[in-house]
């Protein structure tokens, strides 16, 4: 084992860990260290990324189910068409996507820079989501559940589901608000929902990738195991810390990251 295979493995410890002290985020770190400490193509590291992501989730789920707090009901309407989205992505897209996107004079828009300037969209996203005030607006919140509002669940699934296919990240700040505000379930419920949901589309996501990718077992599954250790350390942390700042300051770490990624790629 090499010094940066160490690297790799420590940060892997470092994903459990924020997963486990802030019940997020830890995905948001899983490509950066794949493609800039272990050396893998971004597409190979967005889906070792939905493998890690689903196995962490799937074990605070199996938590979750003890405690009874997952809407089976939402998460089966919300996962179903996120699903069938990150399956078809990962399975018939990323496969079939040009080496060259497109060119503007000497510039080029490969796909390994779509798919890492994406995601550090989507960290400047996660990292605002966590800096800003988690408190829903009650006034926001719908009052009368009806057939439109599972439209709007379907919708928000397949953005989802494409995204998580593209970028290997679970997609829970998103998730969560959208169970709150669409479905009125409480803010603790909601997140137990969403992992469940983030469990199952990250996992069969990667199926769509075993036909595609050559995949290293053995590392793989060392890197999740120890990323779900550091998710029962950050735990038991976190009853010691508080999450709110945890939060935030893992926000600001997150769009620094962001921004790290785009002028590493761009320039």
């Amino acid at each position: 084992m090499d010094f940066i295979e160490i690297v790799g493995y420590i940060g892997a410890l470092i994903v459990g860990l924020v997963l486990g002290l802030i019940g997020g985020g830890g995905s948001i770190l899983t490509v950066p260290i794949l493609v800039y400490f272990l050396g893998f193509s971004p597409i190979i590291a967005t889906g070792y990324s939905l493998f890690i992501v689903g196995s962490t989730a799937l074990v605070g789920t199996v938590r979750n189910i003890k405690k009874k707090t997952i809407d089976f009901k939402t998460a089966i309407i919300f996962a179903i068409p996120s699903i069938l989205t990150v399956f078809t992505v990962r399975s018939l897209v990323i496969p079939n996507l040009p080496e060259v996107l497109f060119s503007v004079g000497n510039f080029k828009l490969t796909n390994s820079l779509f798919i890492m300037l994406l995601f550090a969209i989507i960290m400047l996203l996660a990292g605002w989501s966590m800096i800003k005030s988690k408190v829903v607006n009650r006034e926001n919140v719908v009052t009368k559940f009806d057939n439109t509002h599972y439209f709007a669940i379907g919708t928000q699934a397949i953005g989802i589901g494409a995204l998580a296919g593209l970028v290997g990240a679970g997609g829970g700040f998103l998730i969560v608000p959208a169970l709150v505000l669409l479905v009125k379930l409480p803010i603790k419920k909601a997140i137990s929902t969403s992992l469940f949901i983030i469990a199952i589309q990250s996992l069969i996501g990667f199926l769509g990738d075993l036909k595609t990718l050559t995949i290293d077992w053995r590392f793989l599954i060392t890197f999740t195991v120890i990323s779900i250790v550091g998710i029962f350390i950050g735990l038991a942390l976190s009853k010691k810390i508080s999450p709110k700042k945890l939060k935030r300051g893992f926000g600001y770490f997150t769009i620094v990251m962001a921004i790290y990624i785009i002028f590493k790629e761009l320039f």
